[in-house]
């Protein structure tokens, strides 16, 4: 029993954090009705500013009150006013496009704002975490430990106590149930929304603060990370319930210490479980819990109210406009193959390779997303699956072709693709964006660490592909290798777009009871196409681990899964060349940034870059370059209709007036 109490009691100060992000989760979801990803990143920046205010000297009490009181409020009204009251009825995917775009690009331009030297030693609160206050049983509570414990329940409680028995809580509850009916009780529904997200703001810095010096460096990966965790114990309370939201941060603080001490410490299972416990009874919850199955449905009893989501159908062109825009593509396309196969450098030659790779990856994103409107948040687990298959066939005792591997590959992480969508089929939207992102993270920390699987940090080796006499593994060749398997994916992605299979889920995007009605088996085509989807990505990342040579954990976690998918979104996500020009983008944009003329800071805004055109998705869902290229056919077709007038004005007869009598 002593035993149990001195690895448990270490964990509560560790849950109380995830209790009050977990808290504000829920405050910002009740309030506004939008899943705010970005809560983490809110809460690096006051711990930021805290840190920047301590060492230069302005005392721990002004320091509290810029970062918490004043930052942190300031940054959830921006927030609200600039984006997330304009798309409180938007679909699913709009909502988490944008919030996932902010927590790319808030901390990484609060890194170049506050520079990005180590900061080591993040100081505390008020109490001090060197001094033991008092033990219980044999464990010392420090400082650091009682503070967070004492300002977690004091939060939660105050909270409680202002939503249940005041009038600005009521006025709250009634914003959440129906912003219009609201309304016309004479409630200010946007004033009240605006003051949950300043309250919850405030709620994610002093999170922050406390949560700075849990780790010995300053880092806004660590508030990633733990904004899952938060995630998992909002989940206790179904993203409702405050109460249950603070005993469920304590039980998974509780359940990774009690890991902790009770598994061998050496054994990479204790080592991955530990930190990938939260993840782990996420995915449960999601799964058990039938209330979580609902979070992007809306109770609002007058939502038919809005208005019809704005069309992304291509504009009716002429054949001559047609033929004149397909012309144009295919003579860029033939330039740019004919050039990387004869005189550009092979520098340029790898980067298109590497660009044409990710635009592999990008399509199963294209298949899942922009065509059945499933949300992944794991597609580059995936390609890793397919990576460390390939690599393992190639260079262990089997020696398979790469290219065999590689397919293997596709095809396992397609199988696990199936068993993943299998117990999610009754979840959609946000709710299957978390379980996928939970899968992810326990991969990440469970399974890749492995030998047998990604081999931790040491990593897989894979060599480049030969077929007879062919090496491929110059430049050029392998070039040309991944174009012909680009455009076999391709292919195959726009055969399934036009086949039976696409016009289902086509469908079931539309409206699932509506497909059942018909006879479409929604549960089948489901999986179906989730499985294809983490196929292709495993093809993606076969080819990309034999271009690295060795791939690692590092390459492969979750963080770029959710990157991947901000920049599908906004460059195209509902056509096969939008997937193909979305990883010419991101791949060329990260080389023009690190060109020798452009200033060294500019080395890591590619995330900036893209977490900020995030923004562009919420006025044209179709993607940038789909809205630009729409308009841009408009123009010609125009150009053309007007050339062809003045052409039939010209050879038209004069006409002769008709005499007069």
């Amino acid at each position: 029993m002593n035993n149990f109490l001195n690895y448990a009691l270490p964990g509560i100060p560790w849950g109380c954090v995830f209790s009050l992000l977990a808290v504000g989760l829920v405050l910002t979801y009740k309030a506004s009705g939008v899943f705010n990803f970005a809560f983490g990143a809110q809460a690096y920046i006051s711990a930021l500013v805290f840190y920047v205010c301590m060492k230069n000297g302005w005392g721990s009490f002004w320091s509290f009150i810029i970062a918490v009181a004043v930052v942190g409020p300031l940054v959830g009204v921006i927030l609200d006013l600039v984006i997330f009251r304009h798309i409180r009825t938007a679909p699913a995917v709009v909502k988490l496009t944008a919030s996932l775009g902010m927590l790319i690009a808030i901390p990484q331009i609060a890194d170049a704002i506050a520079g990005t030297s180590n900061r080591i030693a993040p100081p505390s609160l008020f109490l001090n975490p060197n001094k033991v206050y008092f033990s219980i049983g044999r464990y010392p509570l420090n400082g650091l430990e009682l503070s967070t414990v004492i300002v977690t329940f004091a939060t939660v409680g105050a909270l409680w106590v202002l939503l249940r028995f005041s009038s600005i809580g009521l006025s709250i509850r009634a914003v959440v149930e129906s912003p219009r009916l609201s309304e016309l009780y004479g409630v200010r529904s946007s004033s009240f929304s605006l003051f949950a997200w300043a309250l919850s703001s405030f709620i994610a810095g002093l999170a922050g603060v406390l949560l700075a010096p849990l780790f010995a460096q300053l880092s806004s990966l660590n508030f990633t990370t733990l904004l899952v965790s938060a995630i998992a114990a909002a989940a206790f309370g179904g993203f409702l319930s405050l109460p249950l939201a603070l005993f469920g941060g304590i039980f998974l603080g509780v359940g990774q210490e009690i890991l902790g001490g009770y598994l061998p410490a050496s054994t990479i299972l204790a080592q991955g479980l530990r930190p990938g416990f939260p993840f782990l009874v996420l995915v449960i919850l999601l799964i058990t819990l039938p209330s979580l199955r609902k979070l992007s449905r809306t109770s609002d009893p007058l939502s038919g109210c809005d208005p019809p989501t704005p069309s992304t159908a291509s504009p009716h062109v002429s054949v001559a406009t047609a033929s004149i825009v397909k012309s144009w593509w295919l003579a860029i396309l033939a330039f740019l193959v004919g050039s990387s196969l004869t005189w550009i450098p092979s520098n340029w030659v790898d980067n298109f390779s590497q660009a044409m790779i990710f635009a592999i990856i990008f399509l199963s994103i294209t298949l899942l997303t922009g065509m059945s409107g499933q949300i992944s948040l794991a597609q580059m687990t995936f390609a890793g699956i397919g990576a460390f298959t390939a690599g393992h066939l190639a260079s262990g005792s089997l020696g398979l072709p790469v290219l065999v591997g590689t397919l293997l590959g596709g095809i396992l992480a397609g199988l696990v693709g199936v068993l993943v969508a299998l117990p999610t089929l009754r979840l959609g939207g946000i709710s299957l964006a978390l379980a996928t992102l939970g899968f992810a993270l326990l991969c990440d920390n469970v399974l890749f660490p492995y030998p047998w699987a990604g081999n931790g940090a040491t990593g897989v080796n894979i060599p480049r592909p030969q077929i007879g006499n062919i090496n491929f593994s110059t430049a050029r060749p392998f070039f040309a290798l991944v174009l012909i398997i680009l455009l076999l994916c391709a292919g195959a992605i726009y055969l399934i777009r036009k086949g039976t299979i696409g016009m289902y889920i086509t469908a079931i995007r539309g409206s699932e009871l509506a497909a059942e009605s018909i006879g479409i088996n929604v549960s089948k085509y489901k999986v179906l196409v989730f499985g294809i989807s983490c196929f292709f990505a495993g093809i993606g990342g076969g080819l990309y681990g034999s271009f690295q040579s060795t791939v690692s954990t590092n390459d492969f976690v979750y963080l770029f899964s959710l990157i991947f998918l901000v920049v599908v979104m906004i460059v195209g996500s509902r056509t096969v060349g939008g997937a193909i020009q979305a990883g010419f983008a991101y791949v060329l944009l990260a080389q023009f940034l690190n060109l020798s003329f452009m200033p060294s800071w500019f080395n890591s805004f590619e995330p900036v870059i893209f977490g900020l055109a995030a923004l562009s998705f919420l006025s044209h869902p179709e993607g940038v370059i789909e809205y630009f290229r729409k308009k841009s056919v408009v123009k010609i077709e125009g150009r053309i209709e007007a050339s062809r007038q003045r052409k039939n004005h010209r050879h038209q007869p004069p006409t002769i007036p008709a005499p007069t009598s």
